[in-house]
């Protein structure tokens, strides 16, 4: 499993593998056709009430890592996003400036160790 994570505002390239944008709200400006996006599961993202909570601030990461984890917990799309990196590469595509402290980031943290 080779799971990676871009910007959605980056150029895709050959070596992305299957493109999965991860946010509920599609990115603003992004051309659909220029994206190439595979699958959008915004169903995967956080709840509106928890991305608008988190605001990406830095001091809530460790909470909004850890609320985000109990939305996923029983969400299909969650089943559905493990099941695919275990048959292709990804690619999280998302649209959030920090690269840091974002739900792509968990996710593949959680795919990595396999929960």
């Amino acid at each position: 499993m080779n799971v990676i994570l871009k910007r959605a505002y980056e150029s895709p390239s050959k070596n992305d593998g299957y493109r999965v944008l991860v946010d509920r709200l599609w990115p603003r400006g992004v051309a659909k056709i220029k994206a190439k996006i595979d699958l959008w599961l915004k169903e995967v993202a956080p709840s509106t009430e928890l991305r608008q909570w988190f605001g990406h601030d830095p001091e809530k990461w460790p909470e909004f890592k850890r609320r985000y984890r109990a939305e996923l917990k029983n969400n299909p799309a969650w089943a559905e996003l493990q099941s695919l990196a275990h048959q292709k590469d990804l690619t999280l595509v998302y649209a959030a400036k920090d690269e840091v402290h974002n739900d792509a980031v968990v996710l593949k943290q959680l795919l990595e160790r396999g929960t």
